[in-house]
């Protein structure tokens, strides 16, 4: 005696589920595979770069007013020291250097400038400093901003650059 199933194959495939996949979804997952692949590695250059320019700018503002508190506490100038073509700034032994992809540029007192790209900017005890500007500007966008140091008050400000200039 048969069963029903075993006489009619197609009857017993209606009663169990089939495993696995289909050539369409295969096809969907690959695609949407590859298509991740493609997006990923830019969307996390882009993060990278602007971990880097937001990093550099943070450390850049800090770094201009500790050397300011630095010379009110201690008495003595203290100088941010900026060289343009070894892409390093920095105070002493905090002198950092500059990312890749992002461009550095700095408008120093004429007093300040050693050589050309290669200056400093000066804090006094009074909480004064000789002034002066850096600006850092994402190379692949175009966008920065300039961190700036009065020179009467040795206040370190930050603002937008113009994307016209």
């Amino acid at each position: 005696m048969r069963s029903d199933a075993a006489a009619n194959p197609r009857a017993s495939m209606k009663g169990r589920r089939c495993n696995g996949f289909t050539l369409v979804e295969v096809i969907v997952a690959f695609a949407v595979a590859g298509l991740l692949l493609a997006v990923v590695p830019f969307a996390l250059g882009k993060a990278v770069e602007g971990m880097r320019y937001r990093g550099l700018v943070g450390d850049l503002v800090g770094d201009l007013r500790s050397a300011r508190t630095h010379a009110m506490l201690s008495g003595r100038e203290v100088r941010f020291e900026i060289d343009l073509p070894a892409r390093r700034v920095g105070v002493g032994e905090r002198i950092r250097e500059v990312p890749d992809g992002l461009a550095v540029d700095a408008i120093l007192a004429e007093s300040e400038i050693e050589s050309p790209g290669k200056g400093a900017i000066r804090f006094y005890p009074d909480g004064s400093a000789t002034g002066g500007s850096i600006s850092v500007v994402r190379e692949s966008s175009g966008s920065g901003v300039r961190v700036r140091v009065d020179w009467m008050l040795g206040r370190v400000s930050q603002e937008p650059l113009n994307d016209k200039s």
